[in-house]
């Protein structure tokens, strides 16, 4: 969403309307719109990522008051956004839904750069920083707020209406780390990030009108493309526990793994193989092995030679995570996948 505003202000400086002067003035603006709030993971009680709180769909609104020096804004703002809660994810009770709602009242100061003609559309890019005050909900659990630093991303465009009105739309990103509330009777550390794309309303207070700006140099050539270069990986995939089964997460690394694979050239590939420290030495070779089994059949399948592979069993040998004899790690149930002449342990 960010990239699609961004590349809007930019596209702006070639389009021109009848004069509306806003250079050199002062100007008032309201917003409204649509917020989305990123999942919240909360550390409850020194646990980190104890529960996550998601959010349904919320709104977004504030005004601005600011001086417009010529390409250049600066400007105070206050905004107000709110959002009903919708589930709470909890390690320890599973998940729940909850008729609560995160609020967040901010007070920043915004800077921003405008790209266009004067009297026509024009993009803008921008930020701010100010203070933010988050406020919790939670049915059953209780509510708490906390203040804090706050910093933000804008963008959108803006276009003239009639002398002194511009109407537009904009794009916010907010962020507000170091969120910490008593919730239950326990201490909760989170941070609040949101997106939110408003309609906009303005209203310039006039000033001297310049003269029309020469129509802008065109665009530079486009850069030529980056050379293509052979990711070597590591590629990892984790199996679940006494399993060779290729499963779903491990299936999206590997279509990473066989799309770079078009960027090296047909080199050689090196799968290698390990167990954690759960079943005996022996039982752990062969299922390290039926495991890179079960990667280079899944890379074959999907257009690799067969002839360009090939692998090693480690079984319990080089854990990512040192455990004791007989303990259970994923991080240990793996196949690392290289490329290119030397790969390999």
């Amino acid at each position: 969403m960010r990239k699609l505003v961004i590349g809007l202000a930019l596209a702006s400086t070639a389009i021109a309307t009848p004069a509306f002067a806003r250079d050199d003035s002062w100007y008032l603006e309201l917003d409204f719109g649509g917020m989305i709030v990123e999942d919240a993971d909360l550390d409850i009680a020194g646990v980190n990522n104890a529960a996550t709180l998601d959010t349904h769909t919320g709104y977004d609104g504030g005004a601005a008051i600011g001086y417009d020096f010529g390409g250049f804004r600066l400007e105070t703002e206050a905004s107000y956004r709110r959002a009903e809660n919708d589930t709470i994810n909890s390690v320890d009770d599973g998940t729940f839904s909850d008729r609560g709602h995160s609020s967040m009242l901010s007070f920043m100061v915004n800077g921003l750069l405008d790209f266009g003609p004067d009297d026509g559309i024009q993009g803008f890019v921008g930020g701010g920083v100010g203070v933010g005050r988050v406020d919790y909900r939670l049915q059953g659990v209780g509510s708490d707020s906390d203040t804090g630093f706050a910093w933000q991303a804008l963008a959108g465009v803006r276009a003239p209406i009639t002398k002194h009105w511009d109407a537009g739309l904009k794009y916010r990103f907010m962020n507000v780390d170091n969120v910490d509330v008593v919730l239950g009777g326990s201490d909760v550390s989170t941070r609040w990030r949101s997106h939110s794309l408003m309609a906009t309303l303005g209203y310039n207070f006039g000033g001297e009108e310049a003269a029309p700006p020469p129509p802008p140099p065109p665009p530079p050539p486009p850069p030529p493309p980056p050379p293509v270069v052979c990711n070597k990986g590591p590629y990892i995939v984790f199996f679940d526990w006494d399993k060779s089964d290729i499963t779903p997460e491990a299936a999206t690394i590997l279509d990473s793994a066989v799309s770079a694979y078009g960027n090296c050239d047909n080199v050689p590939i090196m799968l290698a193989g390990y167990t954690d420290r759960s079943g005996t030495v022996k039982y752990n070779m062969g299922l390290s092995e039926r495991r890179n089994a079960s990667v280079r059949d899944y890379l074959t399948s999907h257009g690799i030679p067969d002839g360009a592979i090939s692998s090693e069993a480690f079984g319990e040998a080089n854990p990512r995570v040192p455990t004791a004899d007989g303990v259970r790690e994923l991080q240990n149930r793996r196949v690392e996948i290289t490329y290119g002449p030397g790969s390999g342990m």
